[in-house]
């Protein structure tokens, strides 16, 4: 390391140093080195406040020489060992220093990270280059031959922007190569005041006046947006069976089917809460297009979710739907966007880009959804799936070939949207589906930027199987005047038709309790094991794999082209076992898992939540098997909450521990030592001592 590295750390942010005086000696009569000597470098450091000097030599200098029985006598440079090094011969006796005056705010572009910037600097030019940092600035001394100085020097002007650190008079460092050293040296210094006055000056950006921004924000937007058509919401057509339902009938019905509520968001005068609709003619009787779909996939009635959110959706109105996994929420914003977009007084072959777009945290949701769009296939509508990991410059043709409905992971969507290779002006109906995952995954930032280029006048949906304080700031934002439809309770909650056991094991037995249950499953069963660790998918599998059973296994760490394929054997039957870690947990749709097996306890119960709600979808019941050690025992209230919602035995074993870890925590917070001791605890205790 370098003693310019003494005074930096590795990314060449100046450390702070009480204020010294340095002084780099130089002394022209030395006589020249013999080839392959260096001239040491040293800096005699003297305290500003009297103190006795302190030599900082070169570290490097100083492993050479405790290596080499010569360098007694002989001291070296930074340069590399050889003639030259690529730095120049190095002598600082032939010429003296050409010396800058830079900011410090400056000298970590002239180092780099690590101060890979100085020593491409000194390998371009040939120099020497030491930085000695002051209060205010720092003092750049360049040794070398003049050709090599004036290289040198017209590197790190340009490399601080030039003027910043050139006084009156200074020229191109390759136009004074043949200058003497010593006028040389006088040019090119500048004093301190007007150094950090021009890199003022040259820094300070002008001041963003915020007020005047916020009052013609509005002005802005109408700008902005003022070229888009038409934009048609409300297409509800109630049923005269509908309209005729009394309140009653709508109390009884809600609380007969899951529990439903709804809630009106809206600040002002509320609105009218919709009546649900029990079959699908009551919704679709006027759009035959979707009843012949409904009727061609074979469903009998809608969920109760999408007996409440249809006539909402279909209204106009934005919706918040929570609701657990497996109740339908993808169709309840599916078919009313089919008839959004139709029905627009813009015609298809006239709009220069997609009508809806549904945004999901994970590319297996989005495929899933691009395949429900598929079914359906209403009006001809072109969809794309836009996910990380797929083919870019074929999701980039697609787009460009026109398409309807996009479903995209927020990362890729994001990056085609700053390429500008997507138009997302054309969108009128944004869903966002699974938001407190794509919260938890960290993708609002993505989201924030996608919403800045859909026109403010659209309609929002957002589904969710939770709702954590992100989701709802969320909602605030990107939602207006909403209405929220949730079954059951806002509270964390499991479905109810997912039989739930737990075991209690300890680590090491966990193969043999997962292999035994293996092999007591019927013909007809299908099982989703989720473990907490790739690594652990992996090796389960392959142990599986080794006795002679068909398996597939799912993770981040598998190819795209891998992980469909293994998700489609096990959709298809192919294979009837599933291990996956918790990328499976959200949105994976495969209505006939008989079973879930949790071999490890996810990292929180809402991912439990979510694990169990794989099995028991679309009204069919399943079960769900959870192993558990003793380091899993943070949670056990938790789960013991859940179950009980559920309507599930508790185990006594679940109780016990759950009431050890109470205790547990109580005697770690009441023995723990405190953070903070006052001043007057510290004398007293110090008094009794010496007393």
């Amino acid at each position: 390391m370098s003693d310019w590295e003494d005074e930096y750390d590795a990314h060449g942010a100046a450390i702070s140093k009480p204020s010294l005086v340095q002084t780099v000696p130089v002394k022209s009569s030395r006589p020249p080195s013999p080839r392959g000597a260096r001239s040491r470098e040293t800096t005699s450091v003297g305290a500003k406040f009297g103190g006795g000097s302190e030599q900082w030599t070169n570290r490097r200098t100083r492993d050479f020489e405790s290596n080499s029985a010569d360098a007694k006598n002989s001291s070296y440079s930074r340069s590399r060992t050889g003639p030259t090094g690529g730095r120049g011969n190095g002598d600082r006796s032939g010429s003296s220093a050409v010396t800058l005056h830079v900011d410090n705010s400056l000298v970590g572009r002239i180092i780099g990270r690590g101060g890979a910037k100085i020593r491409e600097l000194e390998e371009s030019s040939g120099a020497s280059i030491k930085i000695n940092r002051g209060d205010y600035d720092a003092e750049v001394l360049i040794f070398g031959s003049c050709d090599a100085q004036a290289k040198a020097k017209g590197m790190i002007e340009d490399l601080v922007h030039g003027d910043s650190v050139r006084g009156p008079g200074c020229h191109n460092g390759n136009s004074n190569a043949g200058n003497s050293n010593a006028g040389y040296q006088n040019d090119s210094c500048w004093p301190t005041s007007a150094v950090r006055a021009v890199s003022a000056a040259a820094t300070t950006p002008a001041p963003i006046d915020w007020t005047a921004l916020r009052e013609n924000r509005d002005k802005y937007e109408a700008i902005k947006w003022q070229d888009l058509p038409t934009l048609k919401k409300d297409f509800y057509i109630e049923a005269k069976s509908v309209a005729a339902r009394s309140a009653e009938e709508v109390q009884i019905w809600r609380k007969e089917n899951n529990n439903i509520f709804v809630d009106d968001l809206k600040d002002e005068e509320k609105r009218t809460i919709p009546n649900p609709v029990c079959t699908f003619e009551e919704a679709f009787a006027h759009y035959p297009g979707i009843m012949e779909n409904i009727v061609r996939v074979g469903f009998q009635k809608p969920t109760p979710i999408q007996s409440q959110a249809w006539p909402v959706v279909l209204k106009g109105i934005d919706l918040i739907g929570i609701a657990q996994t497996g109740t339908g929420k993808t169709l309840s914003y599916l078919l009313p966007g089919f008839i959004h977009m139709d029905e627009q007084p813009v015609r298809r072959d006239r709009k220069d880009g997609p009508g809806m777009l549904v945004l999901t945290p994970t590319r297996e949701l989005a495929l899933q959804i691009e395949a429900e769009c598929s079914k359906y296939s209403y009006k001809g509508f072109k969809s794309i799936c836009i996910y990380g990991g797929g083919d870019r410059k074929a999701q980039i043709k697609a787009v460009s070939s026109g398409v309807d409905i996009v479903i995209a992971t927020p990362g890729r969507l994001n990056d085609l949207q700053m390429n500008e290779l997507i138009n997302l002006r054309s969108i009128t109906y944004l869903v966002l589906d699974e938001a407190d995952r794509m919260l938890d995954m960290g993708f609002e930032p993505q989201i924030m930027k996608i919403i800045l280029d859909i026109r403010p006048d659209r309609q929002t949906l957002m589904t969710s199987a939770t709702w954590p304080t992100g989701v709802r700031r969320l909602a605030k934002s990107y939602l207006k005047d909403s209405m929220m439809v949730y079954v059951g309770t806002l509270d964390l909650a499991a479905v109810n038709t997912v039989h739930q056991t737990v075991l209690f094991v300890q680590e090491e037995e966990k193969k043999d309790y997962v292999f035994d249950f293996i092999h007591r499953m019927e013909p007809q069963d299908k099982v989703l094991i989720f473990v907490g660790k790739k690594i652990k998918a992996d090796d389960l599998s392959s142990d599986m794999c080794l006795q002679g059973l068909t398996v597939q296994s799912l993770h981040g760490d598998r190819e795209q082209c891998d992980r469909e394929e293994a998700l489609q054997d096990f959709r298809d039957g192919r294979v009837r076992i599933l291990v996956a870690t918790d990328l499976a947990s959200r949105g994976l749709d495969v209505h006939d898992i008989t079973h879930v097996f949790n071999y490890d306890f996810p990292r929180n119960v809402e991912e439990y939540v979510h694990r169990i709600g794989r099995t028991g979808r679309a009204g069919r019941s399943g079960a769900s098997v959870t192993l558990v050690t003793r380091d899993d025992w943070r949670v056990a209230s938790e789960l013991i909450t859940i179950l009980e919602r559920s309507g599930q035995d508790v185990p006594e074993e679940l109780v016990l521990m759950a009431e050890r870890y109470e205790k547990h925590r109580k005697e770690k917070e009441m023995f723990a030592p405190r953070e903070v001791v006052s001043e007057e605890a510290q004398t007293g205790g110090s008094d009794l001592l010496k007393g």
